[in-house]
């Protein structure tokens, strides 16, 4: 499921990103690709707290519909429009046993004081750029 968001450029500001179906949701980075994955995990945690509070969680509108709307709170001028998956809620960490090269491992641990966050991190990276290409 993909919810339009729109990411926006001050001058000497991060690029910052918000979504129409879901006012107060704003996330930034300092690239546009960095803007929709921050984005994804915003709205993530977003519905996941809506979903707590038992909130009802909207159906993703398309780029006309906002449009159409005309909601004045939507800052549309210089906006970009993207579309953002809405990644599962996190779920129980399990252990595995995986098997890696060692000289990778070696350059992993070289840069990383915790190789499993490491690894879950990379692969969050790798999994939104596959969703968003």
């Amino acid at each position: 499921m993909y919810y339009v968001a729109l990411i926006h450029k001050e001058p000497d500001s991060d690029y910052g990103i918000m979504f129409p179906d879901f006012p107060g949701c704003i996330s930034a980075g300092s690239s546009i690709d960095e803007a929709v994955r921050h984005g994804a995990e915003a709205l993530a945690g977003h519905v996941d707290l809506m979903r707590g509070d038992g909130d009802p969680i909207p159906s993703p509108r398309s780029l006309e519909d906002i449009r159409a709307l005309n909601e004045d709170w939507i800052e549309w001028d210089g906006a970009v429009a993207v579309a953002v998956p809405l990644l599962p809620a996190t779920g129980r960490t399990i252990r595995l046993n995986i098997t890696l090269d060692k000289r990778l491992v070696a350059e992993i641990d070289a840069v990383a004081t915790n190789r499993s966050a490491f690894l879950a991190d990379a692969a969050r990276k790798a999994l939104n750029g596959a969703i968003a290409a």
